[in-house]
């Protein structure tokens, strides 16, 4: 069977994951359920010294589809609001018993020196947190006090933040970023040039999730009145992909460990991000939402693809795919694909028609079959846009199938000296 186990930055877990920093890492309670359910680590939730924090009632807020699932989740919550010491004497508790499981503490303190530095040192005290995480990406309610995206967004103080925390103690310290940037990749390089061990990514997305056109206000609604919020779920699982991916194939941040964060609910999902670069993953939406119990699915799905595939270790799988994300223009112009309907699995619905006459190229026929319609795609017509396959309810019943021709690999020109390039992934 494939080995699930897990390191990085030198944190070693029996499985690549593990809960993110959020209320369900809040408390021993919590942890001990998850650990037990098998998480193979955990993020505690932020922890603070200053100033004191009050949270508000409610605190989520949900965006959801037709059925009522989960696409995307808000929070307007902020950090632990409970006691620090409480958190640090339950921490020592919860890695006494389960000696076995990565804990990393979440930190967040004001841009001084004095303030990362000794909250740093208090938790490394304990001697149960295996590594730091910085949480330099929460862009509700601290980034107003001039904490989490109000340094994140800043990489010179990504630097020196991140500096004055590997001067501090001896500890492993991730750095985790806020997507709420121009390019991640300022922030990255800025992360390694202080001395981060690895970078988490990706923290929420600034949003409004929703208004409540009764209350003429944002969601969640606390007495009338309501505010931007952390956006985070399957629906910023494309956003995260992208700035993981970006990282990884960056020569300025190659070999830089990345823990994925972002839309995580399934296994697959999990690969996808192994196979961008990351080297674990963290979750919270899918455990809010399922439970602690949906990492059994997500341990025996990765275990059984990884031994489908012939992948050994986790090592075989990281990083897989970077070589393959490329940049638009190294793009093959001359590939071509063509969408093929299949006749026996169409359910007659005519939304691929639908869509592509009004929408795109007018590439699907509709003729008179024997008591229902019949879909041809018209081949002079299909560009390969795939738009067809995407709104199609039934799984496998059009499928995108590449031309085969003798025409060469040819990107889009950089120059006129360099018309014709073949990206290192292509040859």
């Amino acid at each position: 069977m494939a080995d699930l186990s897990s390191t990085i930055a030198g944190i070693r877990s029996p499985n690549p994951f593990w809960l993110a920093s959020a209320p369900p890492t809040d408390k021993a309670y919590n942890v001990v359920r998850a650990f037990k359910a098998g998480w193979g680590g955990v993020v505690w939730k932020t922890l603070g010294e200053d100033p004191p924090v009050v949270n508000v009632s409610s605190r989520y807020g949900a965006h959801l589809d037709t059925d009522r699932r989960m696409i995307g989740f808000n929070n307007i919550e902020l950090i632990s609001d409970r006691p620090l010491a409480v958190n640090l004497q339950e921490i020592i508790e919860v890695k006494r018993d389960f000696p076995d499981r990565a804990m990393v503490v979440s930190l967040m303190a004001r841009i001084e020196e004095e303030a990362w530095a000794g909250l740093a040192r208090r938790i490394a005290e304990t001697g149960a947190a295996d590594g730091l995480e910085l949480n330099l990406g929460c862009p509700h309610g601290m980034c107003e006090r001039g904490m989490g995206s109000a340094i994140g967004q800043v990489p010179e103080m990504v630097e020196q933040v991140t500096r004055w925390v590997k001067n501090a103690v001896n500890l492993p310290v991730i750095v985790k970023l806020t997507p709420n940037i121009t390019n991640i990749l300022w922030s990255a390089e800025a992360a390694k040039r202080g001395g981060a061990d690895a970078v988490s990514l990706i923290n929420t997305v600034n949003s409004i999730v929703a208004v409540d056109l009764d209350a003429m206000a944002p969601t969640p609604v606390v007495d009338g009145k309501g505010s931007h919020g952390g956006y985070c779920g399957p629906a910023v699982k494309p956003i995260a992909l992208n700035m993981v991916a970006e990282i990884a194939r960056n020569p300025d941040t190659h070999g830089l460990p990345v823990s994925g964060i972002g839309g995580i609910t399934t296994w697959r999902d999990a690969a996808e991000f192994l196979a961008l670069g990351a080297t674990n993953v963290q979750v919270c939406t899918a455990a809010m939402t399922y439970g602690f119990k949906i990492v059994e699915d997500m341990i025996g799905g990765l275990s059984n693809w990884m031994d489908e595939k012939g992948y050994r270790t986790l090592d075989e799988l990281s990083g897989r795919a970077v070589r393959n994300v490329v940049n638009w223009n190294d793009l093959n112009m001359n590939f071509s694909t063509k969408a093929v309907i299949d006749p026996a699995l169409c359910i007659d619905c005519g939304r691929c028609h639908i869509v592509c006459e009004d929408t795109s190229h007018q590439a699907i026929r509709i003729d008179a079959g024997e008591g229902r319609r019949v879909f041809t795609v018209v081949n002079e017509e299909c560009v390969g846009c795939n738009l067809c396959s995407h709104v199609c309810p039934v799984p496998d019943c059009i499928t995108m199938v590449p031309e085969q021709t003798d025409l060469p690999y040819v990107t889009w020109p950089n120059d006129a000296r360099n018309p014709m390039r073949v990206p290192e992934a292509a040859e």
